[in-house]
C-alpha cells in the first residue's frame, strides 16, 4: 500500500471517527434529525405549487365520481391522469379520494345513473363547519344500479392504478358527505352495512399494493358501521387534533380513538401493518404547533401524533400563506415526529475475502409509526461524490416498528470487477417515482458524501 492510499484512507475513516478496514471492525454513526419532507409522510397541503411554504412530500385531491366514470363500464382516466401527473412533476406523490356528494357541488353524480333511476335525495347539509351550510345532493345508495356501477369502478381503478408509484395513499370514499362514510345529520341516507361491505370488498380485491384508509374503525357490534378491524385498510381521521382523543363524554364516543378502542384489538394494532393518516380539523389549522393554540377544543398535537401513530396529515393552514417563521419552527419539530424515522446507530464490515465484503447493519425507528411501502434499498460504493458500484439489498425497511430494539440487516456484497482504491459504502432508498424524494434516514452521514446515500464507512479494495 503506498503512502498516498494510507493517508486516504486515514481520512476517509476520520469521517467516521473509525479505522480503515483492516479486520472485522464495528462503525458508530452519529444521530441527525431526519429531513421533514421524507416521503409518504408528514403535511399535506391540496394540490398546487406550495413548496416554498412548508416542506412536504405529498399533495391532495378530490375527484367527482362523474367526471371518471362514464357507463357502468365506461371511464375516463383524463381528469385523474392530469392531477396525478402535475403532482409528480413536483416530485410528490399524490393521496385522492373520490366523491359522489359534496356541498354545494352538482353534477358529481353520473348522469346516465339518474336516468336509469337512481333516486337523488336533495336537502340542505347543516354539518359544513366552518363553512356556510350548503345544499347536497346524496344518491340511493341501495340503488342496485348504484351499486354495480360502484364495484366495476372500484375493479377498473385497482387495474389501472394499484402500485402507482405517483400514489402514496388513496382514502377509500365513494360512500357519504365528502366521502366520508357518514351523511351526518341525515344519518337515514347513508349506505347501509351491506353497501360498506360490498365496496370494502371490492377495495381488497382491486388494490393489492396501493394502501387504501377508511374514515372509520368499526368493530362487530357497531350500529351503523360494516366492521373493517380485521380487514386489508389504514384509517384516516379527518377531525384530527380536534375530535381525535377520548374525552370521557359520551357524546364524543364518535372520536377517532374511542370509535378505535370500540372497534378492538385488531383496530387498535391496525397502524401497525397499515397506515393511518387524515386531516388536521380545519378549526385548528395552523394554530395547532402554536405553543397557546386558543381554541380550547383543540388537542394536543404531539399526544394526538403519539397515540393514533399518523404518518400523514391534510392541513391548508401551514400551507395557505407564509407563516411565521416560531410557527414553521414548532410545525417542523411536530411533523418530523409523524410516520417513520430509520437511523443506523451501528454498521460492522467483515473482512475482504475472494472478493465479497460481508457488512452488517442496524436500524432503528425512532418515530411513531413503520414504513408501509415495500421500496427496495440499495448499497453503493461511492467515489468522487457519486456511486460507481451499487446493487440491490436483500432487506426491506417495511415492519421495523418504533420501540423495537434494532432490527440487523446481514448480507455479504460480491465486489468481484470493483478496481482496487478506496471508496465509502453507502445505503440508499430510492423513490419508485422517478423524480421524487428518496428516503433519508436520520444520520449526520446522510448526503456526505453523495446525494440520497447515506454513508455507512470506508471500504479499501486491494489489487
Amino acid at each position: 500500500m503506498t503512502r498516498r492510499t494510507v493517508l486516504a484512507c486515514a481520512l476517509a475513516a476520520a469521517v467516521f471517527h473509525s479505522f480503515p478496514l483492516l479486520a472485522d471492525s464495528t462503525h458508530t454513526l452519529a444521530y441527525a434529525p431526519a429531513p421533514v419532507d421524507n416521503p409518504l409522510k408528514g403535511l399535506v397541503p391540496y394540490q398546487a405549487d406550495v413548496r416554498s411554504r412548508f416542506p412536504h412530500s405529498l399533495e391532495f385531491n378530490y375527484i367527482a365520481y362523474a367526471s371518471l366514470v362514464k357507463g357502468y363500464d365506461t371511464f375516463d382516466w383524463t381528469p385523474l391522469e392530469r392531477m396525478l401527473d402535475d403532482i409528480a412533476s413536483r416530485g410528490h406523490q399524490a393521496v385522492f379520494r373520490i366523491y359522489l356528494e359534496y356541498p354545494n357541488k352538482k353534477g358529481t353524480i353520473p348522469d346516465f345513473l339518474i336516468r336509469d333511476g337512481l333516486k337523488i335525495h336533495t336537502y340542505i347539509n347543516t354539518n359544513t363547519q366552518p363553512l356556510p351550510e350548503a345544499p347536497v345532493e346524496t344518491p340511493d345508495y341501495e340503488d342496485p344500479n348504484l351499486r354495480r356501477s360502484l364495484k366495476s369502478f372500484i375493479a377498473a381503478l385497482g387495474r389501472k392504478y394499484d402500485g402507482d408509484a405517483r400514489i402514496g395513499f388513496i382514502t377509500a370514499g365513494l360512500l357519504g358527505t365528502w366521502g366520508e362514510w357518514h351523511t351526518h345529520p341525515r344519518n337515514d341516507l347513508f349506505a347501509s352495512k351491506a353497501v360498506q361491505t360490498e365496496v370494502m370488498d371490492a377495495y381488497e380485491a382491486a388494490f393489492k399494493a396501493t394502501p387504501v384508509l377508511l374514515r372509520y374503525p368499526a368493530g362487530k357490534g357497531d350500529s351503523r358501521k360494516a366492521p373493517n378491524a380485521d380487514r386489508n385498510f389504514g384509517y384516516h381521521d379527518d377531525s384530527f387534533a380536534w375530535a381525535t382523543l377520548a374525552t370521557g363524554r359520551k357524546q364524543d364516543s364518535w372520536f377517532y380513538m374511542p370509535a378505535l378502542l370500540a372497534a378492538g384489538p385488531a383496530a387498535e394494532s391496525r397502524w401497525k401493518t397499515h397506515p393511518i393518516g387524515g386531516e388536521i380539523r380545519p378549526e385548528a389549522w395552523g394554530q395547532v404547533f402554536d405553543e397557546n393554540p386558543g381554541n380550547p377544543q383543540i388537542q394536543d398535537f404531539a399526544r394526538c401524533v403519539e397515540t393514533t401513530h399518523a404518518s400523514w396529515l391534510m392541513d391548508s393552514g401551514m400551507f395557505r400563506k407564509q407563516q411565521d417563521p416560531e410557527r414553521i419552527r414548532r410545525a417542523e419539530n411536530h411533523v418530523r415526529r409523524m410516520g417513520y424515522e430509520f437511523h443506523c446507530p451501528t454498521v460492522t464490515l467483515g473482512q475482504i475475502t475472494d472478493q465479497r465484503l460481508p457488512v452488517s447493519i442496524d436500524i432503528e425507528n425512532r418515530g411513531v409509526a413503520p414504513f408501509y411501502a415495500g421500496w427496495k434499498s440499495e448499497f453503493g460504493l461511492l467515489k468522487d461524490n457519486k456511486a460507481v458500484w451499487s446493487t440491490t439489498n436483500t432487506h426491506l425497511l417495511t415492519g421495523i416498528l418504533p420501540g423495537d430494539r434494532p432490527n440487523r440487516w446481514t448480507q455479504t456484497l460480491d465486489l468481484r470487477g470493483v478496481p482496487p482504491g478506496t471508496y465509502t459504502l453507502a445505503l440508499r432508498v430510492p423513490n419508485p417515482l422517478p423524480n421524487g424524494k428518496p428516503l433519508r434516514f436520520a444520520n449526520a452521514t446522510q448526503d456526505a458524501h453523495a446525494p440520497g446515500w447515506l454513508s455507512l464507512a470506508p471500504v479499501v479494495i486491494q489489487p
